[in-house]
């Protein structure tokens, strides 16, 4: 089959042209702006790319046009491709069709935690020797990669609420049909999509809708939204994990928080085992326990899941250490959301409760932008003694007095330079520095690592 991948530099609709070049058809594929490393690794396993939206990508030689979400109507490749009657399907779509299909799917689905749960996962069936397929948000650093088509029935996925396409604004999961299911958690984001936290919550409903009846749904067990949904109807066992709650059927505790941490892991109050690992927060023991939860579920041994989570690397760029420079350790991390940001910095100080802690941060998501979480953000810098904040022009509100409670420690640019300048003044030895968005910072973590660097050396 010949397919061409609009949108294909996106991390989902990259593994999904990963997928079809591995299953053996021929792929081209463009991007407003093709860049690395997306555009690396394509091009390295033989797929052609091209720069822009121009009619002329599409010709009668092609089978099908897979379509990503980042795409409307008035973009030239698209009304020449409604004009053209070439078959075309959303990204989604492609792969429930031409990849899960006859795979038993394990999904991982919530509004914070499922790149690093879905890794977690795929490590886990991967060490118990399941050789599992998946397509994950994010590059595991187990595997390198960020999609896989995999030697066995199972495959991995990363089920992101996020809107499907332009003719389809339903959720990107309502298509892949899971036998296994995880929700993290439930909280109302991607407002440019949803008005509001039913909207969201009607479309968990139809991915629960999905789950058979043998399959296994597990959810955080001490999120109240989850509990709303699960109580709109379900037709699947339900099994409950929490780093809090010993009522839920998997609850876990940190026995020693460092750089090596370890945590033991219950089953309906009955021990299963303990492990080391050197993941960060409370966050990421409920993550653990889902993948967990989603790996027995599939026949391995608790055992062998916790084996595997010690040898769990991490995600790139979720709460990612990038090294010590100039005295001061600098993450690298996601986090977009309050809930997001207040985890990570809780994680942080949990392994470190002597060291300062600088929380930067990009307003870059659409919701951020849109100011729906605005008044929540002043209320998840407890844990960092100094806040800096990149601003933009196109915000709809007011850094400066949304977040005027946090007076001295808070410091606004709309100028990375400035920022860059504020920060290298202030980091002093042994700071902890976390750099949390979800674009790419206008290169300020290179900057200020070049810059800590520089100075050791001046």
């Amino acid at each position: 089959m010949r397919i061409h991948i609009l949108g294909i530099c996106g991390t989902f609709m990259g593994g999904v042209a990963v997928l079809a070049k591995a299953a053996g058809h021929q792929v081209t594929g463009s991007d407003q702006n093709v860049y690395p490393p997306m555009s690396t690794q394509l091009r390295k396993i033989g797929i052609r790319l091209y720069e822009g939206y121009d009619a002329s990508q599409l010709n009668d030689d092609l089978d099908c046009v897979v379509v990503g979400n980042v795409l409307s109507r008035g973009n030239p490749a698209i009304e020449a491709l409604l004009d053209s009657g070439i078959p075309y399907l959303s990204g989604p779509e492609w792969l429930a069709t031409h990849v899960l299909a006859d795979k038993w799917v394990l999904a991982v689905s919530g509004t914070h935690g499922k790149t690093t749960t879905a890794s977690m996962l795929a490590w886990i069936l991967d060490y118990a020797g399941l050789a599992p397929g998946f397509l994950i948000g994010g590059v595991p650093k187990n595997f390198s990669l960020s999609a896989r088509l995999g030697q066995s029935k199972y495959f991995v996925v990363e089920a992101d609420e996020y809107d499907t396409a332009f003719f389809d604004k339903r959720a990107k999961f309502v298509h892949y049909r899971p036998t296994t299911l995880v929700i993290t958690n439930i909280e109302h984001d991607h407002a440019d999509i949803y008005p509001d936290l039913d909207s969201i919550q009607w479309q968990f409903h139809q991915l629960l809708r999905s789950v058979p009846g043998r399959g296994l749904i597990s959810v955080n067990g001490v999120d109240s939204n989850i509990d709303d949904l699960i109580s709109r109807g379900v037709w699947t066992p339900v099994e409950t994990f929490s780093a809090n709650d010993k009522k839920s059927t998997w609850w876990a505790n940190y026995n020693l928080i460092g750089s090596k941490s370890r945590f033991s892991v219950f089953r309906h109050g009955e021990e299963l085992g303990q492990t080391d690992w050197s993941l960060l927060g409370k966050h990421n023991l409920e993550n653990a326990l889902g993948a967990v939860s989603a790996a027995i579920h599939v026949d391995v041994s608790a055992e062998i899941a916790l084996e595997a989570l010690s040898e769990f690397k991490g995600v790139k760029r979720r709460l990612e250490k990038r090294g010590v420079f100039g005295g001061a350790t600098l993450y690298d991390d996601f986090a977009h959301h309050p809930t997001a940001i207040g985890s990570t910095l809780s994680a942080l100080r949990s392994q470190n409760n002597d060291r300062r802690v600088l929380a930067v941060l990009e307003l870059k998501s659409n919701t951020m932008r849109m100011g729906l979480h605005g008044d929540a953000l002043g209320a998840v810098f407890d844990e960092a003694e100094r806040v800096f904040v990149l601003s933009s022009g196109n915000l709809n509100w007011e850094p400066t007095s949304v977040l005027a409670g946090l007076k001295k420690k808070l410091f606004v640019s709309t100028e990375v330079n400035e920022l860059l300048e504020c920060l290298l003044a202030e980091i002093k030895n042994g700071d902890q520095v976390v750099l949390m968005s979800n674009g790419d910072f206008q290169g300020l973590p290179r900057l200020l690592q070049q810059g800590l660097e520089s100075r050791v050396t001046d």
